[in-house]
């Protein structure tokens, strides 16, 4: 993403003197937009996919999480979370200026790095909805919005992309060899943070009703709509190329070419390989893993995206797939009900994208500019950016897995995160939204089931 520490807040807020500095700059500021608007379209493809892999009786309730998370996102992130991330550092742990955008951050060029960062804190924001999809309180959900974009997201972010102690500290860039841990558009600091975010949310709230039998052993809960997954699944492959293209800041960056085809190449073997291994173990290609695969495939590659080569983006789509499958096997037979299988998706494969960024990476391309020191990985002779790399990983695990346990812990002693068994039941479109997403197919249950409140008391 950003060259870590080189980003100043400074006071521009018509752009005349960024034009006068750089003629070129509209060019980049359009590049930099138009990517953001693909990554704030992923929203759409989330909510779809997400909707797809849930029962009917809950599809409002999760398009509306999705939803706000991009409204309660927008305004924490505007408010706090800009600042702790992008802001001047702070003993590389956070940032410190830049609150409500006010003063040197009013900039036409630093409004521009706050949309941007902010359509990802969204993007990380929402992992978290389709793991504990059918069972969390509407509003408790909301609460952690705020957080996450407000604070876990924004902390971890300075670390890497804001000039903080994991890129640009003394120890962490002679490990490297000139450069700290790296992330070039997020497998870490959006993808594996959300995942992990996930795993403690799913462990506090438990499964679903009817998930296991009685001896532990899960049973399938089919989503109602598997098309919607897969339209999901495309729009998430697309708006992935303002993902990860985007994130070189500059349309003049001619490596973007290079980008759009590792990330497309991560995603087809991804896709492939999850398709396989269904096919193999089930007798049948399942579709919802290969969405997942897919989508494994794009997390995987969004770290090392600019810094190797097209065949080591197959072979990084590739373990990515089978993460993909075998991790979600992995969660279900230790009673982690992830309903999207975003924990391995995001989570397993943000980190697998981290180590494979240490791996592969071939010393053709700088850091985040053509402009060396190049970066090379443990394939290349550079064994401490592997090191490093793997630092980066266990840190993004401890953190995100850490304040998300912590979170939901509080929220589960206070304010509750779990509707009750009566209102699960029948679904949280009508307990949570007075809404039916198809009026004209009503569940037995929502009929036969007494109305519920909060609490689940009978009126």
């Amino acid at each position: 993403m950003l060259i870590s520490g080189s980003f100043v807040l400074a006071e521009d807020p018509t752009g005349a003197e960024t034009l006068k500095e750089s003629p070129e700059a509209p060019v980049d500021f359009v590049w930099v937009l138009i990517c953001g608007f693909l990554v704030m379209f992923m929203q759409a493809g989330f909510a779809l996919l997400e909707a797809g892999f849930t029962r009917a009786k809950n599809v409002a309730n999760v398009m509306m999480k999705n939803l706000m998370d991009f409204a309660v996102g927008s305004i924490a992130f505007f408010a706090v979370g800009f600042a702790l991330m992008m802001g001047n550092d702070w003993h590389g742990l956070i940032g410190k200026s830049g609150w409500f955008l006010l003063g040197d951050a009013y900039d036409v060029s630093t409004i521009e790095i706050w949309f941007f960062m902010l359509v990802f804190c969204a993007t990380a924001a929402t992992i978290v909805s389709g793991a504990i999809a059918e069972r969390p309180k509407f509003s408790t959900y909301l609460i952690y919005s705020a957080v996450v974009s407000a604070i876990i997201y924004p902390i971890y972010g300075h670390w890497l992309w804001g000039g903080g102690w994991l890129s640009s500290s003394d120890f962490m860039t002679k490990l490297g060899g000139g450069y700290g841990a790296l992330d070039f558009a997020g497998s870490g600091v959006v993808h594996a943070l959300g995942g992990y975010v996930a795993l403690a949310a799913c462990m506090l709230l438990g499964p679903r009703i009817g998930k296991y039998d009685r001896h532990g052993n899960p049973r399938p809960i089919p989503g109602h709509n598997i098309a919607y997954a897969v339209i999901g699944t495309l729009i998430l492959w697309f708006g992935w190329f303002g993902f990860n293209p985007g994130s070189t800041l500059s349309a003049h960056e001619l490596r973007i070419s290079i980008i759009a085809a590792n990330t497309n190449l991560a995603a087809a073997a991804g896709a492939i390989t999850a398709m396989l291994i269904t096919w193999k173990k089930l007798g049948k290609p399942d579709v919802g893993m290969t969405c997942n695969g897919a989508i494994g495939g794009l997390v995987a590659i969004t770290a090392p995206c600019a810094w190797v080569t097209p065949w080591a983006a197959i072979i990084i789509g590739i373990v990515a797939g089978f993460i993909a499958v075998y991790g979600y096997w992995f969660l279900e037979k230790r009673g982690i009900d992830d309903v999207v299988g975003a924990v391995p998706v995001h989570g397993f494969n943000g980190t697998w994208g981290l180590i494979a960024l240490g791996l592969f990476a071939d010393g053709t391309y700088g850091v985040y500019t053509t402009e060396p020191p190049y970066v090379a990985g443990l394939l290349y002779g550079n064994a401490g950016f592997f090191i490093a790399q793997l630092i980066s990983a266990v840190v993004n695990f401890i953190w995100a897995f850490g304040t998300g346990y912590i979170l939901f812990y509080i929220l589960k002693k206070t304010v509750g995160i779990r509707v009750s068994p009566e209102e699960e039941r029948v679904g949280l479109d009508i307990v949570e939204h007075a809404t039916i997403a198809y009026p004209n197919f009503v569940s037995t249950e929502a009929i036969l089931l007494p109305t519920v409140k909060n609490g689940g008391e009978e009126e």
